[in-house]
C-alpha cells in the first residue's frame, strides 16, 4: 500500500506528573516552532486554567511540529496528541489513540510503572499501536533506570502483549533540561552524549510507521475531537484516512444513528505548533479541523457524498461513579458568597445561573465533547445524575461550571452498580501505594476499614514500600485525605479501574459526626470559642449561616445541632473572665473535592461562585429526627 513519508502521528501516554507536557514543550522549542522573541511559559499545552492551577493535563490536545532530518532530506511533519495521565479522564486517551499510528510510553525513572501506566499502556496494546519507551527524569538522586526497565517488561507480559510490541525501542530522556540519548546514563545524571531531543526524534521517525492509504479511495474522516471558535462556530478535529479533504467540498456526514446528510466544509485548518492554520487540501493521515457542520458529534463520519462508507464509533469504557448535580435550593442562593449580594471583588456583575433549564443546556453542552460521561433524569425535574469515571473528572465539571456562574446542588458520589447473574455487582480498583516504613501498619489498617486486599508488596530497601490493593471504589470515596494525614503527608497514591466484583457489604469510611447548625443568622466569635472544643469549625466569624448548615465536624460519631450564631450578653455586671482574652483556632477551609469526601449519605454540598457550603439534605431539625426516628423503627 501507498505510504506518506512527509507525516508520523504519535501519541504521549504516561502516568500522572511523569513529564509528558514538559516534553512536548521541549520538542516544540527545539524544532523552531517558536521565533526567539517569543515569551514562553512552562507547560505550554496545558492551556486550561483547572490545569495549570492542579498541575494535571485533562484535556487531550494536538500540536504538530515540523522536523528537519540532519541528512538534508525533506521536512517531516510530527502530529503529536498529549493525552491526560490520570485515569479519570480515560475518554481523553482512547480518543487521542485513535488519531495515531504508535505510542511514546513515558515512565518515570524513580517511581516505574504505575497504574495509569497500566491503564494507557494497555489501551495502545489492545488498539496494536507500536511501543517507544521513554525513561524520563533520569536526573533524578533516586533513579533506579534498570529496575524501571525490568517493571516495564513485566508490565507488557502483564498485560499479554505480543513478540512484536515487546520488542520495543528505548530512549533516556530528561525532559526538563530537553536532552535525550539511546544510551543509559548512571542514575541520577543527564544523558552526557547528546544535547538535544535528536535521538527522540530520529527514533520516532524510525519506529512510528508513515500512515498508508489506498489509491483512488472515496474519502473517509473520522471526527475525534471537538472545539469552538467565536467567528466559526463548532470546530470538528479530525483524522482523514482515505482521500482528500479540501475548502469548499461538498462531503457526506454520516451521524451516529446511521443517517447521511450533506454538508460543505466552509473552513479547513491545519495545526502548527499551538496555532490552527488555514489550508486547501488534508491528505491521508493529515490531523486537521473543519468548521460548517454546526451539530457534528465525536465519532461520526466524513465522507465522499457518492460512496459514503462509516467508519467505527469511538468506544469508551463504562462509568463508576455518579452523582446527583441539581439547582441550588438553600435560602442564601443567588446571594454571593457572604450571603448578602454578590461579592465586592466581583463588582455585582456575577451572571448568576440558577434554574434548572440553565443547568440543564451546560450538561448537554458537556456530553457533546466529553465521550466519558452520561447524564441521566431523576425522579425531580430540576436535578440530573451525572455518570463518569471517577471522582476528580466528575469535580473537575462541577468546578468549572461553578467558574461560568452556576448555583449548583451536588450529592454525594456514588458507584455506578450493575446485575451480574442476579447478583449486585460494583466497581473496584486497583490501588498503589508508595510510603516510608514506619506508616505501613497505619495503610493496612486504613485499607482493612475500606475492605481492601492485598496483592502485592514490595520494598526496594530505600525504605519505602509499595504495596498493591484491590479495593471497593466506595472506599476510596473520602480516602485520600485521611491517608494523607495517617502518612504526615508522604505517602503517594494511585488507583485504577479493575472492573466489577460482587458488592462488599456495608463500608463505614467516616466515624466522626457534623456539627450542624439550627439557625439562621451571622456566625460570632463568643459562639466559636464556646464550639471549638467539641470539633473542627469550617467557618469564620461574619459568615452567615442558615438551617441545616454544616459548620464543623464532631469530635463525636452522632450528628450535633449547635448554635453558632450566639451572641456575647452586654450587660453592667462586672464578669470575673471580661478581660480574659479567648483564641479562636483558625478554621479548616475544605475545597470542593475535600467537601465531597467528607459528605455524608444525607448531606450534599451547596457550590456558588464564590463558596462551597457542606449542607443537610433535609434542612429543617424536627424533620430530619422525625426520618430518624422512623429510620430505627424500621
Amino acid at each position: 500500500m501507498p505510504t506518506r513519508n512527509d507525516i508520523r502521528n504519535v501519541a504521549i501516554v504516561a502516568h500522572v506528573d511523569h513529564g509528558k507536557t514538559t516534553l512536548v514543550d521541549a520538542m516544540l522549542k527545539q524544532a523552531g516552532a517558536f521565533a526567539a522573541h517569543q515569551q514562553l511559559d512552562d507547560r505550554m499545552m496545558d492551556s486550561n486554567d483547572l490545569e495549570r492551577e492542579k498541575g494535571i493535563t485533562i484535556l487531550a490536545k494536538n500540536t504538530a511540529v515540523k522536523y528537519h532530518p540532519k541528512d538534508g532530506g525533506a521536512p517531516i511533519t510530527i502530529n503529536i496528541i498529549d493525552t491526560p495521565g490520570h485515569a479519570d479522564f480515560g475518554g481523553e486517551v482512547e480518543r487521542g489513540l485513535s488519531m495515531v499510528d504508535a505510542v511514546v510510553l513515558l515512565v518515570d525513572a524513580s517511581e516505574g510503572p504505575l497504574p495509569q501506566t497500566r491503564f494507557v499502556l494497555r489501551k495502545a496494546l489492545t488498539a496494536r499501536l507500536p511501543v517507544i519507551l521513554c525513561i524520563n527524569k533520569t536526573d533524578r538522586p533516586d533513579a533506579r533506570i534498570d529496575e524501571v526497565i525490568n517493571e516495564t517488561y513485566d508490565l507488557f507480559l502483564d498485560l499479554d502483549a505480543d513478540e512484536d510490541q515487546i520488542e520495543f525501542p528505548i530512549v533516556y530522556a530528561c525532559a526538563r533540561d530537553g536532552v535525550a540519548s539511546l544510551t543509559k546514563p548512571e542514575n541520577g545524571t543527564v544523558p552526557a552524549d547528546s544535547t538535544s531531543l535528536e535521538p527522540f526524534f530520529s527514533t520516532i521517525l524510525e519506529h512510528v510507521p508513515a500512515p498508508t492509504f489506498e489509491e483512488d479511495a472515496p474519502l473517509q474522516a473520522h471526527v475525534t475531537n471537538l472545539d469552538a471558535d467565536n467567528f466559526l462556530g463548532r470546530i470538528a478535529l479530525l483524522r482523514v484516512e482515505q482521500g482528500e479533504l479540501r475548502k469548499g467540498q461538498t462531503v457526506a456526514w454520516i451521524k451516529r444513528d446511521g443517517t447521511i446528510s450533506n454538508v460543505r466544509i466552509s473552513e479547513l485548518l491545519m495545526t502548527e505548533a499551538l496555532t490552527r492554520k488555514p489550508a486547501e487540501v488534508a491528505g491521508p493521515g493529515d490531523i486537521c479541523a473543519v468548521a460548517g457542520i454546526s451539530d457534528i458529534m465525536i465519532g461520526e463520519t466524513l465522507a465522499d457524498p457518492e460512496n459514503p462508507i462509516a467508519l467505527p464509533l469511538i468506544t469508551v469504557d463504562e462509568p463508576a461513579i455518579s452523582m446527583t448535580i441539581g439547582t441550588n435550593t438553600s435560602p442564601l442562593v443567588g446571594r454571593g458568597g457572604s450571603g448578602k449580594g454578590a461579592d465586592a471583588k466581583s463588582g455585582g456583575r456575577v451572571d448568576r445561573k440558577v434554574t434548572a433549564r440553565q443547568v440543564k443546556d451546560r450538561l448537554d453542552r458537556e456530553l457533546i465533547g466529553n465521550v466519558s460521561l452520561r447524564v441521566l433524569d431523576t425522579e425531580r425535574p430540576d436535578a440530573w445524575e451525572v455518570q463518569g469515571r471517577g471522582e476528580l473528572a466528575l469535580a473537575i465539571l462541577i468546578e468549572t461550571m461553578r467558574r461560568e456562574g452556576f448555583e449548583l446542588t451536588v450529592g454525594k458520589p456514588q458507584v455506578v452498580t450493575k446485575e451480574v447473574n442476579g447478583k449486585t455487582h460494583e466497581p473496584v480498583e486497583r490501588l498503589t501505594v508508595d510510603v516510608p516504613e514506619e506508616h505501613m501498619g497505619a495503610v493496612t489498617q486504613l485499607m482493612g476499614i475500606r475492605k481492601g486486599r492485598m496483592d502485592n508488596m514490595s520494598n526496594h530497601g530505600s525504605g519505602w514500600v509499595r504495596m498493591e490493593f484491590v479495593v471497593p471504589s466506595r472506599g476510596l470515596i473520602g480516602f485520600r485525605t485521611e491517608f494523607l494525614t495517617n502518612t504526615r503527608g508522604t505517602g503517594i497514591a494511585h488507583s485504577i479501574h479493575e472492573g466489577h466484583e460482587p458488592w462488599f457489604g456495608t463500608l463505614t469510611t467516616r466515624n466522626n459526626g457534623s456539627l450542624v447548625a439550627d439557625r439562621a443568622g451571622v456566625v460570632t466569635a463568643f459562639a466559636m470559642t464556646n464550639l471549638q472544643e467539641r470539633g473542627v469549625l469550617f467557618c469564620d466569624p461574619g459568615t452567615e449561616v442558615y438551617e441545616g448548615m454544616i459548620v464543623g465536624e464532631n469530635s463525636r460519631s452522632d450528628d450535633m445541632d449547635v448554635n453558632i450564631t450566639k451572641e456575647k450578653k452586654l450587660t453592667n455586671m462586672r464578669s470575673s473572665t471580661a478581660d480574659v482574652a479567648e483564641s479562636i483556632v483558625p478554621p479548616r477551609k475544605l475545597s470542593l473535592e475535600q467537601s465531597l469526601e467528607f459528605c455524608r449519605e444525607d448531606e450534599c454540598i451547596e457550590v456558588t461562585p464564590e463558596t462551597v457550603r457542606i449542607r443537610k439534605v433535609v434542612l429543617d431539625q424536627k424533620d430530619r429526627g422525625r426520618t430518624a426516628s422512623r429510620a430505627k423503627k424500621a
